[in-house]
């Protein structure tokens, strides 16, 4: 498997991991694998179903990261600063209206401030770990020592969303704040009632029983027909779902089933059927099956469809490159990256493919675009590894030790982070960025009483800083 930090490709799935996570409230599923996946097509759909409710329900969108849970577990939650939304979810979902119903519901649990009362969602000390780690990047270190540290150190933000818990009076609070936030975004509320509705036999199954949603969610056949009762008198029950977020969605479950169950895609996919969902969603099957070849192929008839697809791009320029066809992978990488230039995600494949060419050149081009795609998203691990690379190459052993500490320090690795932030100082030019940097990871990485001494003696921190 290849290289990190891509999109759902290079994700292969949470199911391939040689490790899994626990969700400890989850008792009965407590041996499911659980990671972040990163995809910028699909991470760009659940933002545009999000943000009118947010502003709806009066909340920052922009402050707000919505994370893409890889998971069979049906289940969503929200907190302060971040959404949730687990790959079983979204699958089980009808259309977007359904999803944007259950993003409704959690977005008014975040705005009723019940898991911050609940004191269920402190996990901020995770955060960074979550917003950088993909698919691609557990695929790419399953079975190292570091992989298994990374993973395991995002058990306790993971154990946090599956502990949301909340009584049955804030979960009638936020059917009727959701159902509120649906009609002013110009929304219907049918579809909430529809997705509840799908699951009410989850009311007589025994607890362990249950999705782990249900559990903390607790349904009931009276709690449904109180929603249903509500939406129904509605301006915008009847409200369609317009054509564009239709195939979004379909796009997306599509692309997740692809890589989630390639062997079953493949069985269940019409080859007479020359839709484009379906011709993508065959693609990154034959793909995940190690069939690049014929992935290729209906890749290439795509674009000849969709010539300013980025994301058509940049899954052409993903298989080239995880089947040692780097040199190739460039163009494509380079078009998805001029098509949309706002992706850091896009941004850390190309700079992968060009780091790993061996032309000098290409190697700074390689270190330029990380450095781009930090602008962007300056907590991505993935692109604070690959640096640390570059400059290892380039024999730059200071800026190789910070990134190096950046990377660990981004997923949680504190320890490893303040030894080579302690390295990098040392090789580094005092009062540049990067020493600075380097200085305020070692504060913020719980050093020694010796490393605070050596600050103080230097003159980087004051005595005071001792006590």
């Amino acid at each position: 498997m290849a290289s990190p930090a891509r999109s759902l490709s290079r994700l292969a799935l949470t199911t391939t991991v040689a490790f899994s996570l626990l969700i400890h409230a989850a008792p009965a599923q407590a041996q499911e694998g659980v990671s972040l996946i990163r995809d910028t097509e699909i991470e760009e759909t659940l933002r545009k179903d999000s943000v009118p409710l947010f502003d709806a329900a009066g909340v920052d969108s922009k402050s707000i990261d919505i994370l893409l849970i890889g998971s069979k577990d049906l289940q969503a939650s929200a907190g302060p600063g971040q959404m949730a939304v687990y790959t079983g979810l979204i699958l089980e979902t009808e259309n977007p209206n359904q999803l944007q119903g259950v993003m409704a519901h959690e977005i008014a649990h975040l705005a009723g401030g019940h898991s911050a009362r609940s004191g269920d969602m402190n996990a901020a000390g995770m955060k960074p770990f979550l917003l950088t780690m993909g698919l691609g990047v557990l695929a790419a270190l399953a079975g190292s020592a570091e992989g298994a540290a990374a993973l395991v150190g995002s058990a306790n933000y993971f154990g946090a969303l599956g502990a949301m818990g909340y009584s049955r009076e804030q979960e009638s609070r936020a059917d009727q704040a959701g159902l509120t936030y649906l009609e002013k975004a110009g929304l219907s509320g049918r579809g909430l009632v529809e997705f509840f509705d799908n699951f009410r036999y989850q009311e007589v199954f025994q607890e362990a029983r249950r999705f782990a949603y249900f559990r903390s969610h607790p349904l009931s056949s009276d709690r449904i027909e109180a929603l249903r009762s509500r939406a129904q008198v509605l301006r915008n029950y009847d409200a369609k779902d317009n054509p564009e977020a239709v195939a979004e969605h379909a796009i997306m479950k599509m692309k997740l089933d692809a890589f989630i169950n390639p062997q079953l895609v493949m069985g269940r996919l019409d080859e007479k059927d020359q839709s484009y969902t379906t011709r993508y969603g065959r693609a990154i099957a034959y793909y995940q099956l190690k069939e690049p070849d014929k992935a290729l192929k209906i890749i290439d008839d795509l674009l000849a469809d969709q010539p300013a697809n980025p994301y058509l791009y940049e899954l052409r320029g993903q298989i080239l490159f995880e089947f040692g066809r780097a040199v190739e992978a460039e163009a494509p990488q380079r078009k998805s990256v001029e098509l949309k230039p706002e992706a850091p995600l896009l941004r850390i494949n190309l700079g992968q493919t060009l780091i790993a060419l061996n032309d000098e050149k290409k190697l700074d081009e390689g270190i330029s675009e990380l450095k781009r795609s930090l602008t962007i998203d300056e907590e991505n691990a993935e692109a604070w590894r690959l640096l640390a690379q570059a400059y290892d190459r380039k024999e730059q052993d200071g800026l190789a030790r910070y990134a190096t500490a950046e990377y660990n320090f981004q997923i949680g690795n504190r320890q490893q982070a303040l030894v080579f932030a302690m390295r990098a100082r040392e090789k580094l030019e005092k009062s540049t960025p990067e020493w600075r940097r380097a200085t305020d990871i070692v504060l913020a990485s719980s050093p020694t009483k010796d490393d605070l001494k050596d600050l103080a003696n230097e003159g980087s921190i004051r005595r005071g800083t001792l006590r």
